[in-house]
């Protein structure tokens, strides 16, 4: 903000009486007390359905401005910075700006934080709440923590505001607008005004004032020319990463895409594909290169980590993993659905704006037919089953590279079945022996071997018996 935006920022918040989501101090500035009051004041302005709430240091609560010492950017904890310490200590780790200026020769520090988003703010793992001009624990006002979670919980990321108060130039030049034209198929206005009423029809930037915005989640998730611009969301770029042998002892190459999911998606496809290893096969004393995966395993996969991750869970970007044997694709939060039933529920998605522009730009599959479409892709490769894994911090995909029946443990060979027969269900098919002894290369004089596959999956309560050796998932009727 230049010092004119900081002069009506000030004036205006002097306008309002020391409320439940302002603090006016003048030099006390113990820092486990601000910490307190930055969960406080963040649930507070939730309550109150503002925006943020402000701890201003340099006026007395009689609004009287008297100025302070206090130069938080100088201070420590410890061997910490006051505001790197304050952050790791916050959970969620919301977004707060501390800004300091002159005001009339007075010295002048705000706190600027934002509103409690995915659940009540802690610091130092306590919520804290105003109640009139006090700093109470939370849990003694049940109702008011009860009104907080239902707010909360009904909080939509995509329309969260990233960066406010930009103008028109500086939303050109921090979203990539010729990207989303081009994306969508549309032609590219003549003029500067034909780009932002688009973007503002997209609800991707909110105008603000004759000239400034402010730019959603949603715009720069998507087409961030370089997520780093936002530091609310910078640290949900997409990071490949590639490990020699294994394990992660040791890393060959990280790959950071910068870009937004949108605009960059198509670049973080090729890379990844090129560099995937090839596998070897032999044909009449012939040498071929062939794909060890099939193609859309990263284009079905990858998408869906990042349409369904949990963008309230801090410090967990969507990542790639790539190793000698297998790819790990993982993102936050837990699935909202049983990692059991991805192949036949429709997908419920946290992020349902953003998963619907995605499948506009058909950077993604129709809702529901993407975990399909790899299952039988991996089927026609003959890879073994992709595992689903899934706790309440992170979602993660592992899909294999070939490997011989022998070379499977017993529950590779169960998940495998139990894949099988879930995807001949939904294409109106129902899982034999035969069909599992296909899927897994087993010949016909080996069919006791499916058998025991087959057995060991009902065992399981994954599959059930139907009449004629036929077989159906566990939760088909």
């Amino acid at each position: 903000m230049n010092n004119l935006e900081l002069y009506e920022l000030f004036e205006n918040l002097l306008g309002f009486d020391e409320s439940e989501w302002i603090e006016f101090k003048k030099d006390n500035y113990n820092p486990e007390e601000i910490g307190e009051y930055l969960s406080a004041l963040s649930n507070s302005a939730c309550l109150h359905k503002k925006e943020y709430g402000f701890l201003i240091f340099g006026v007395n609560n009689k609004k009287k401005i008297i100025g302070t010492n206090f130069k938080p950017r100088e201070t420590k904890r410890g061997n910490e910075l006051l505001e790197s310490w304050l952050g790791h200590l916050l959970n969620p780790r919301i977004d707060f700006e501390i800004i300091e200026f002159n005001y009339k020769s007075y010295s002048i520090v705000i706190f600027k934080i934002e509103s409690a988003k995915n659940r009540p703010t802690k610091f130092s793992n306590m919520e804290h709440i105003r109640i009139g001009s006090y700093k109470k624990k939370l849990c003694d006002y049940p109702e008011k923590e009860r009104k907080i979670w239902e707010i909360t919980s009904g909080y939509c990321f995509e329309k969260g505001i990233v960066l406010s108060g930009v103008d028109e130039d500086g939303v050109l030049e921090l979203l990539d607008y010729p990207s989303y034209f081009r994306l969508t198929n549309t032609k590219l206005p003549s003029d500067k005004d034909g780009i932002l009423k688009r973007f503002e029809e997209e609800k991707m930037i909110i105008k603000k004032s004759s000239n400034k915005y402010d730019i959603t989640n949603l715009g720069a998730i998507l087409f961030a020319n370089n997520l780093d611009n936002f530091e609310k969301i910078s640290r949900k770029e997409i990071r490949i990463i590639f490990y020699k042998g294994k394990d992660k002892t040791k890393t060959i190459k990280e790959y950071p895409l910068k870009k937004g999911y949108a605009n960059g998606f198509q670049e973080l496809f090729q890379y990844i594909k090129q560099q995937l290893p090839m596998s070897e096969e032999i044909k009449k004393a012939l040498r071929k290169d062939v794909k060890m995966y099939p193609d859309i395993v990263i284009r079905e996969l990858v998408p869906n980590a990042l349409i369904h991750q949990d963008f309230g869970k801090d410090g967990i970007s969507p990542m790639i993993e790539i190793f000698e044997d297998r790819i790990e694709i993982s993102n936050a939060g837990e699935p909202l659905i049983d990692v059991l039933r991805f192949i036949d529920s429709a997908p419920v998605s946290r992020n349902e704006k953003l998963a619907s522009f995605m499948r506009r730009l058909n950077i993604c599959e129709e809702r529901g037919s993407g975990i399909d479409k790899v299952i039988l892709a991996i089927e026609v490769f003959q890879l073994p089953a992709p595992n689903f894994l899934a706790n309440e911090n992170f979602t993660k995909v592992i899909v294999y590279s070939s490997k011989k029946l022998k070379q499977m443990d017993k529950e590779d060979k169960i998940r495998a079945c139990y894949q099988h027969c879930a995807i001949k269900y939904v294409i109106n098919d129902l899982m034999t022996n035969a069909s599992l002894r296909s899927r897994l290369n087993i010949s016909k004089k080996n069919y006791p071997i499916a058998s025991r596959i087959i057995s060991n999956t009902i065992k399981k309560g994954l599959i059930k018996p139907q009449r004629g050796s036929k077989y159906i998932p566990f939760w088909a009727s």
